[in-house]
């Protein structure tokens, strides 16, 4: 493409405003930069991710233990569910106002050396991409180019085919009511905190999951134990796939292989989210893929085969996790700023969570995983009901599973099912990121008695290790 092609030339594009709209600090003042959103300023997490879900999250929470405490002597009820002030508090005071602020900040005299375009953008030469301003169509180039457009949501041919309305996590809770049925396809991260909000608010859920496990991912410990609890709580069938949809009055009728059929006012699909990498006419500028389809970078961040190009987050992450894209946004910032320098993607020690009820934290290493590396592994299974503050919660669910190696002392990985998992899982995150040996971290501090903290310490414990490991 020739120059005169070009309306603008800028030291620095930065395609997608989730993580990617952090890049700009005051060491950028001096360049010039153009950042491209087609959608909503600040990314899926904050407009239809991980921030607005567990806001939902927490309502649930506690609509869903009212309905549950008859065990601990109170026999209580939800009177009344206000959909639309639980909207009306995530979205209009919260979400919106801060997505629309993010906007205006970028387009107002603050930021004087960055132009905003608003048109969905591919490329159409290296370093170069065809957007809109506007309504207007701009062609604009840059010296550097980091893409952080992010993912979306994997819709079965079935379903995409249908041409009957379905929702993903996008429009699902902006629904003008609640629904009274609910039928969610798939049994991962999505699907399963869904499940939790709209049971607990009142909706009648049915899960359709093509495997016999839910979250089927995470340590098979953990894994059984959660699709029990998802079986006993909603109406789950296993080994089903989806044949398609039809309209049914108001609302939708799912017909699944082999004949049977279910109606339901919505249809969420939640079958897996896939890199935007595709949307992106990336080989008009010669930047490679993955085999699983998402923008090719190396140890760095940069493409592995289009110079200027560097990618973070959905787009090219195998950690669909906002705060692993955060911290890739750091290092290509860095190497942005210090070329002669680089950081390396952050990805070891990655932990997660699922903010279902009970809720879901993990880090490191399955118990399989540990095995196949070679570990010679202990393992320690610990019940939230054996200490003092599971009997306060009358938890007979929680459990805390610690996967660690016998010779080193060192913890592997850690996995937690009950209350508050995503909080109490930090101190093993610690652990592991700072190499502390188990038996240090249980008897080299005090846990408070009786906080629920120490399940950690009792997991802890419980270990085996080969006489003299961790004292290096």
């Amino acid at each position: 493409m020739a120059a005169g092609d070009v309306d603008a030339h800028y030291d620095l594009i930065i395609l997608g405003t989730g993580s990617g709209n952090s890049i700009p600090g005051e060491e950028f003042d001096d360049h010039s930069i153009a950042i491209v959103e087609e959608d909503r300023f600040g990314g899926t997490c904050l407009n239809y991710g991980c921030i607005p879900t567990k806001m939902f999250a927490r309502v649930a929470d506690l609509a869903y233990e009212a309905r549950t405490s008859s065990h601990l002597g109170i026999d209580a009820s939800v009177d009344q569910v206000r959909w639309n002030d639980i909207q009306r508090r995530v979205f209009n005071d919260r979400v919106d106002e801060i997505a629309r602020g993010g906007e205006e900040y970028r387009r107002g005299d603050e930021t004087p050396n960055i132009d905003v375009y608003d048109g969905h953008a591919v490329f159409v030469a290296p370093r170069t991409l065809k957007t809109a301003q506007g309504g207007v169509e701009k062609t604009i180039s840059a010296d550097q180019v980091v893409v952080a457009a992010g993912s979306h949501t994997v819709v079965p041919p079935a379903i995409a085919n249908s041409g009957v309305r379905y929702r993903t996590n996008k429009d699902v809770m902006r629904l003008e009511t609640l629904p009274e049925r609910l039928v969610i396809v798939g049994g991962g991260y999505i699907a399963m905190e869904f499940a939790h909000v709209f049971d607990a608010l009142g909706t009648e859920v049915t899960l359709l999951v093509r495997s016999n496990r839910v979250l089927r991912h995470l340590d098979e410990e953990i894994s059984k134990r959660i699709t029990d609890i998802a079986a006993e709580r909603y109406d789950v069938r296993f080994g089903t796939q989806v044949a398609g949809l039809e309209e049914a009055g108001d609302g939708v009728r799912v017909l699944l292989e082999g004949g049977d059929a279910i109606e339901a006012d919505e249809v969420l699909v939640a079958t897996g989210r896939r890199s935007n990498a595709e949307n992106l006419h990336l080989d008009a500028a010669g930047i490679e893929v993955t085999d699983d389809g998402r923008l090719a970078v190396d140890e760095y961040g940069r493409s592995t085969s289009a110079d200027g190009v560097w990618a973070l987050g959905d787009v090219s992450s195998p950690h669909l996790l906002k705060h692993v894209a955060n911290a890739e946004q750091r290092a290509v910032t860095h190497n942005l700023l210090h070329p002669d320098d680089l950081e390396k993607l952050p990805h070891e020690l990655v932990p997660a969570a699922v903010f279902t009820h009970p809720q879901i934290a993990t880090v490191g290493l399955t118990e399989k995983e540990a095995i196949d590396k070679g570990h010679d592994v202990t393992v320690k299974v610990q019940n939230y009901g054996d200490v003092a503050y599971g009997w306060a919660l009358d938890d007979h669910t929680g459990v805390v599973k610690l996967v660690a190696d016998k010779k080193t002392g060192r913890l592997l990985g850690a996995h937690l099912l009950g209350p508050e998992a995503a909080t109490l899982i930090h101190q093993l995150i610690t652990a592991m990121a700072f190499d502390v040996p188990a038996s240090k971290l249980a008897r080299g501090q005090y846990w408070i008695h009786p906080a629920l903290s120490e399940v950690i310490e009792n997991a802890l414990l419980g270990l085996e290790f080969d006489e003299g490991a961790g004292e290096d």
